[in-house]
């Protein structure tokens, strides 16, 4: 088996036990060092150059996060798992950017940890199953919105069109009458049938809407619509 020189990082003295029985358990693997803090897991993976590292993100002086990026950057070479509790999307993208090459949930340990550390040592991503799953749910979750929203742009007619950018751009019902030369009432009934369509509840989701579908264009950007 291949061998491995290890450091483990969580202010939880009982979660760095639990990492060494694991880890011990596996030929050739050593804990060379712990952490019980996010500043001391950067100073000991610089002076130690682990092949990994096991690193809790909730830390104090340094959080996870920000070490992943330290480690990253000062030892290129060495390997970051993410060992964590938080069962979160934009977590695990935040830790994914950040760097790290694994997320791993602290209820996974005793059964994921040893094939997480394996996975990334040989330069892998690892993510467990659960994680997997909560990735997958929120991609599907937004691949859906983005579907609801084509599907009901499809619908918009071009007067809709012209009273969302209208309505968009800050003008009033009276404006927009005034621009479009029809009653103050036709916008009004034109306005509501938009919301009711579009699933809309307030003037900032239809303004976020005409923006994602290019009614209008962001706040600084040159483009034109």
């Amino acid at each position: 088996m291949k061998k491995l020189r290890i450091l483990v990082a969580d202010d939880h003295g009982l979660v760095r036990r639990g990492a060494r029985v694991v880890l011990h358990s596996r030929p050739g693997w050593t804990v060379v060092g712990e952490a019980a803090n996010g500043r001391e897991a950067v100073e000991r993976t610089i002076k130690l150059k682990p092949d990994v590292v096991i690193l809790d993100i909730s830390m104090p002086e340094l959080d996870g996060i920000e070490a992943v990026r330290q480690i990253r950057a000062a030892v290129p070479d060495t390997k970051v798992l993410v060992l964590t509790m938080h069962e979160s999307d934009q977590m695990v993208q935040r830790v994914l950017d950040a760097g790290a090459h694994g997320y791993v949930l602290k209820s996974d340990l005793t059964a994921t940890l040893a094939k997480a550390v394996k996975s990334v040592s040989e330069g892998e991503r690892f993510l467990t199953p659960r994680v997997s799953e909560i990735v997958l749910e929120e991609f599907l979750k937004a691949r859906k919105e983005r579907q609801q929203g084509a599907q009901a742009g499809a619908r918009t007619t071009p007067r809709e069109i012209e009273i969302i950018r209208f309505l968009a751009q800050g003008k009033s019902n009276k404006e927009i009458a005034a621009e479009l030369g029809i009653a103050v009432r036709t916008v009004e009934t034109h306005r509501a049938k938009i919301m009711l369509k579009l699933n809309l509840h307030s003037l900032a989701e239809l303004i976020h809407y005409a923006m994602q579908h290019r009614i209008i264009s962001p706040p600084g950007s040159t483009t034109g619509t």
